[in-house]
């Protein structure tokens, strides 16, 4: 029997999380884990109450052929990593870990290349979460430690970690 190890055991999770998204371009799911608990979890949809993007018919961003990591005011959804942290108590992510998990919503590969963007990077530091693992294949993933993120501010250079 090959067991998982526990970090790909929480982005499976995290994985399982995006079935619950509504974007027409990109899925994430996240989840955030401390002291080997699930936190909270949270995938991209439209805010409560409002259509989303599956209801419409539509990604304004994609209609108006706007590259990955630009303008993401004008996207209708909630980023996974916010409705994560917005569904838990800053107590309980205090050093704790975010999984994250992205996939192409046509053809349900996994987004290469994924992180936070820094809306998204904001938030994290401010919830207290110590690191964000990123899924890059099935096995391998990529491990950020958010100190670093605030040691290396990348607001300030206008490079902003796309």
């Amino acid at each position: 029997m090959n067991r998982v190890d526990k970090t790909n055991y929480y982005l499976d999770i995290a994985e399982t999380v995006i079935e619950r998204g509504t974007c027409l371009r990109r899925n994430f799911g996240a989840i955030i884990v401390k002291n080997d608990e699930i936190v909270s979890t949270g995938y991209v949809g439209a805010p409560r109450g409002r259509k989303n993007c599956s209801d419409l018919g539509y990604c304004t961003r994609e209609k108006l052929q706007i590259p990955r990591g630009e303008r993401y005011e004008l996207c209708r959804s909630v980023h996974a990593e916010a409705n994560a942290i917005i569904s838990a108590a800053r107590r309980d992510m205090l050093g704790g870990i975010l999984y994250l998990v992205g996939k192409d919503a046509k053809t349900g590969e996994l987004v290469n290349n994924a992180c936070c963007c820094a809306m998204c990077k904001r938030m994290v530091i401010n919830a207290g979460i110590d690191k964000v693992i990123v899924r890059n294949t099935p096995t391998e993933y990529t491990v950020y430690d958010v100190n670093e993120w605030i040691e290396n501010d990348d607001s300030l250079d206008g490079t902003l970690g796309y």
